[in-house]
C-alpha cells in the first residue's frame, strides 16, 4: 500500500478485520503499534504479556469456543477466553483445519 514499516511497528495483521496479528519483532508488555497489510492502517494496542517474534497477539477479545479469524479465514477455535493484547498460541486455541464449520 505504499507505507513503510518502521522500527516502532510491533505487529502486522493480514487483513483489517483479522482478530490476531503477528509479531514482527519481540514485543514487551506495554503500548505497541500494529498495522494491517491490506489497508496500511496503524493502531495502538496494549500488550499484556511478552510476545515473541512470529507469535500472535489478540486484537479483539475472543470468547472461549469462538472462531479465530486470520487472513480473513477461520484458522482456530479458542479453548479459553483471550483478552485483547494476550498471546494467541497452542495454550488457548486449537486448529480449525479439520473442524467442520
Amino acid at each position: 500500500m505504499g507505507w513503510v514499516m518502521s522500527e516502532q511497528l510491533a505487529f502486522l495483521s493480514h487483513r483489517h478485520n483479522d482478530m490476531v496479528a503477528v509479531a514482527v519483532r519481540d514485543v514487551a508488555v506495554g503500548t505497541a503499534e500494529y498495522a494491517s497489510l491490506d489497508s496500511g492502517t496503524r493502531r495502538p494496542i496494549e500488550v499484556l504479556e511478552p510476545i515473541k517474534l512470529g507469535h500472535k497477539v489478540a486484537l479483539v477479545d475472543i470468547a472461549q469456543g469462538a472462531e479465530v479469524i486470520e487472513y480473513g479465514q477461520r484458522v482456530a477455535i479458542a479453548t479459553a477466553n483471550i483478552a485483547v493484547g494476550e498471546l494467541v498460541h497452542v495454550h488457548n486455541v486449537r486448529s480449525a483445519r479439520w473442524q467442520v464449520a
